[in-house]
C-alpha cells in the first residue's frame, strides 16, 4: 500500500453476493432474476455486435433515453444513463451529497453500498432507524426538518427487508428537505412497489434510480438510470463527463432498448416472480418462519428457534445459497431470492432437512 492515496487505508468497499461456480447449485444469494431476458434483447445484441464496434457509443445514450422516457412519461431531458444503477448512485453521491459537516440520512438498515460510496466520497452518514417491525419510520426522518443534512436516501422496496413505502410516505419525505435531493433506489419497485417518478415533476428534488438487472432480467448487462428534473440530470452528466464519458456500450444500449420494447414478455416473468414468491412466503411460514411483508423479488425471513448463520451454513452443504447479513438487528434473518418454482421447491426441501437436522 505504499504507492496508495492516503484514502485508501479508511475505505471499506461494497462486498457483492457471492458468485460461485459450483455444478448443480440453487443460487438464491443475488436476487438475480431466475429467467433469462427477452429473445429481442439477445437478438438486439447480437445485431449490434455486428456492426459498428469499431466506433464509440453514442456518449449520451439519446436513443435508449427516449424509450426510457417514453416508458416513464417524462422528457428525455429528465433521463440519465449509467453502467449499472451502483454507478448512477455513486454519481448522484458526489454530486448531491458532499456537504462538508452535513450527514446523509440513511434508514440503519438498508442496502450496504451507500455506507461504501461514502466513506469513498467523504460524506458523513446519520443512520434513522427503522421501527421494531423492521419498517421505515417515516416520523423520524420528519422530526429532522430544519437540521442541516446532505440529504436522504431511501431504498423502496428496501434491501434487504423487502418493505415499500407507498407514495404519500414518499411525497412526505420529498418535503421534509426541499433544498436537498430526496434519492429513491427502485431497484425493485417493479414487484409491486409504488414509484416515485409521479412525484419528480413536482418535486424539484426527488431522484429516482431504476436499473434492468432485477425485473428485466438483465443483471449482466449494467444499465441503470435516474429521473429527475432537468437541472438534477445535468448535475449527472457534468460528473459523468468528469471522468468517463462512454459508461454504456453499444451493445448495452441496443440491449437495454430491446428490453423496454417487448413489455408483454417483461410483464409475464415479472408476474412469474411475483406468484412465485407469494408462494414462498406461505410455504416458508408452514415452516415455522417468520416473513416480512416483501414488494420485491425476495423474502426476508427468520426461524425463531434456528441460528440464521447456521441455516444459512447448512443450506450450502446442500447446494443452495442464500444470503445472510452478520449485523445488528438483522443477523437473525436470512434474504432469500425468489427462483423458479422448481429452485424454490428445492430450497424448501433442503430447509426442511435442516429443520429436521
Amino acid at each position: 500500500m505504499s504507492f496508495a492515496s492516503p484514502h485508501l487505508a479508511a475505505l471499506a468497499p461494497y462486498t457483492p453476493g457471492e458468485q460461485p461456480a459450483i455444478d448443480g447449485l440453487v443460487k438464491l444469494n443475488t436476487n438475480e432474476n431466475p429467467y433469462p431476458p427477452s429473445p429481442r434483447v439477445i437478438a438486439a445484441i447480437e445485431g449490434a455486435a455486428r456492426a459498428g464496434l469499431q466506433l464509440y457509443p453514442d456518449p449520451e445514450s439519446r436513443a435508449l433515453r427516449g424509450v426510457i422516457a417514453c416508458h416513464h412519461g417524462v422528457a428525455p431531458e429528465q433521463v440519465f444513463v449509467g453502467n449499472g444503477s451502483d454507478e448512477v448512485l455513486a454519481l448522484a453521491f458526489d454530486a448531491f451529497f458532499r456537504h462538508a459537516g452535513q450527514p446523509l440520512l440513511l434508514p440503519d438498515v438498508s442496502y450496504s453500498f451507500y455506507h461504501s460510496v461514502c466513506r469513498w466520497l467523504d460524506v458523513a452518514v446519520r443512520q434513522v432507524p427503522l421501527d421494531e417491525s423492521l419498517r421505515v419510520e417515516q416520523a423520524a426522518f420528519e422530526a429532522t426538518r430544519g437540521e442541516a443534512v446532505a440529504g436522504m436516501v431511501i431504498a423502496n422496496p428496501n434491501a434487504p427487508t423487502g418493505i415499500a413505502l407507498p407514495l404519500h410516505a414518499l411525497q412526505r419525505l420529498a418535503q421534509v428537505h426541499p433544498q436537498r435531493v430526496l434519492l429513491v433506489d427502485e431497484a425493485y419497485v417493479d414487484f409491486g412497489a409504488e414509484s416515485a417518478t409521479a412525484l419528480v415533476a413536482r418535486h424539484p428534488n426527488v431522484l429516482v434510480v431504476q436499473t434492468l438487472s432485477k425485473s428485466r432480467a438483465l443483471a449482466g448487462l449494467r444499465v441503470g438510470w435516474a429521473i429527475g428534473q432537468a437541472p438534477l440530470i445535468d448535475a449527472l452528466t457534468r460528473v459523468k463527463n468528469s471522468f468517463n464519458a462512454y459508461p454504456l456500450d453499444r451493445l448495452a444500449q441496443a440491449g437495454a432498448i430491446a428490453a423496454f420494447e417487448d413489455q408483454a414478455y417483461f410483464e409475464r416473468q415479472r408476474d412469474a416472480v411475483v406468484h412465485c414468491r407469494e408462494g414462498l412466503l406461505l410455504q416458508l411460514e408452514d415452516l415455522g418462519f417468520a416473513v416480512l411483508p416483501s414488494h420485491a423479488n425476495f423474502v426476508f425471513a427468520r426461524h425463531p428457534a434456528h441460528d440464521a448463520a447456521q441455516l444459512a451454513a447448512a443450506l450450502r452443504a446442500r447446494k443452495v445459497l442464500v444470503r445472510h447479513f452478520a449485523q445488528p438487528r438483522i443477523d437473525q434473518y436470512l434474504r432469500i431470492s425468489v427462483g423458479t418454482p422448481g429452485q424454490c421447491e428445492q430450497l424448501l426441501q433442503a430447509l426442511a432437512a435442516c429443520l429436521q437436522g
